[in-house]
């Protein structure tokens, strides 16, 4: 597919996202190093539509996520991240960056910026910063200039669109811009040593002395972290790692039949109990997508069920880890054995941030709410 090719009514994004799966499956293996990136994957993601697809369909794209409905949206992020958690990681960052744009862009940032998602670019979402301060932005009469840095930046040095976050006062709220940058360029991946979501690229990028114009900032001040859609987006994130659960799943069910030791009833019990968290995982991600697309509740009830939803599908996650290594056994703690690195990167990116503070404000939001538990999530 030309990459500059609007996409039709009838473009198949699940589809496309089965065929990504399965050769990033097949790729995952070699790219799991310290210097690894999905770079063939990524390729495949233009070249299948993908990248484009979170583009509005009046502006080229597929709607994916809007138009095409957050349930479909979540069958890709979830076939992707089935396929490699490092390549759903990097898509999900694209679609969120693609999703602000067309939120809080205007008619000619949407224009420019959904021509390169038409182009092939792929797009980051880079928020995170070191203690001792964060990105700034100083104004002067050609544009904008930023110093510092952002941290954990996945994609860094082969995302050529970065959506940051700046201040132009220290204690100021946040703008939104979006930034151009060459491949290879102001990153540094020499502390990404991590135990699982090596080929994410995950790293820090000094974006000290790049100017853009003043009219690359989207949205108003403090935007990014608009409610619901800032913490009530994290439905995407919980959607790849079920694809990563479910890829768990199947290696450890694999096995079991491989070896023939699917007759054992102890290895049956796990696996029943392991397919119960991976179907609740499943409901509690399209439940989530589908009441945020709604938006048809008060931002701190739809925030509250998405904290829930992402704390249902880490312990799912955990669940079917403990259960399937119970069942492998020491092989799938070996190098070559297709357990050992989906183990790894689930368990790395099941790590996301302040679960405890996700579990207690949602609880906060059920106590404070009058009515029955069955009506708490009913649309109004």
């Amino acid at each position: 597919m030309d990459q500059r090719t609007p996409l039709t009514l009838a473009y198949d994004a699940v589809a496309a996202a089965r065929e990504v799966a399965a050769t990033a499956g097949q790729r995952a293996g070699a790219e799991d190093r310290d210097d690894g990136f999905p770079a063939e994957d990524v390729a495949d993601l233009g070249r299948l539509g993908l990248l484009a697809a979170p583009v509005p369909s009046a502006e080229g794209g597929a709607g994916l996520g809007e138009e095409q409905g957050a349930g479909i949206l979540a069958e890709v992020l979830r076939l992707v991240g089935y396929g490699s958690l490092a390549l759903g990681r990097l898509y999900e960052g694209h679609v969120n960056a693609l999703h602000l744009v067309a939120r809080y862009g205007d008619a000619r940032q949407r224009r420019r910026l959904f021509a390169d998602a038409l182009d092939g670019h792929l797009f980051g979402v880079w928020n995170t910063e070191p203690p001792e301060g964060g990105l700034k932005l100083a104004a002067g009469p050609d544009g904008l200039t930023l110093a510092g840095v952002k941290t954990f930046a996945s994609g860094a040095g082969r995302a050529t669109r970065a959506l940051v976050t700046a201040r132009i006062v220290p204690d100021g709220p946040p703008l939104m811009l979006v930034v151009p940058l060459a491949p290879g360029t102001r990153a540094d991946l020499s502390a990404w040593r991590a135990h699982g979501m090596r080929a994410s690229a995950t790293g820090t990028v000094d974006l000290t002395g790049l100017m853009v114009p003043h009219d690359a900032v989207l949205g108003g001040p403090d935007d990014y972290h608009r409610q619901p859609h800032f913490s009530g987006g994290a439905w995407r994130f919980a959607a790849v790692q079920l694809g990563g659960i479910e890829a768990v799943f199947d290696a450890w069910r694999g096995h079991l039949a491989a070896t023939g030791r699917g007759a054992d009833p102890h290895q049956l019990a796990r696996l029943g109990e392991g397919a119960i968290a991976v179907e609740g995982a499943r409901l509690w991600v399209l439940r989530a997508a589908g009441l945020v697309a709604a938006d048809a509740r008060p931002a701190e009830r739809l925030v509250a069920y998405v904290n829930l939803a992402r704390l249902a599908v880490e312990r799912a996650g955990l669940d079917v880890l403990q259960l399937a290594q119970r069942s492998v056994g020491l092989q799938g703690f070996l190098r070559g054995h297709p357990l050992e690195r989906l183990s790894r990167d689930l368990a790395t990116y099941l790590r996301q941030p302040a679960p405890d503070r996700a579990l207690t404000t949602a609880a906060a939001e059920i106590l404070a709410a009058g009515g029955m538990a069955g009506d708490l999530w009913r649309e109004a």
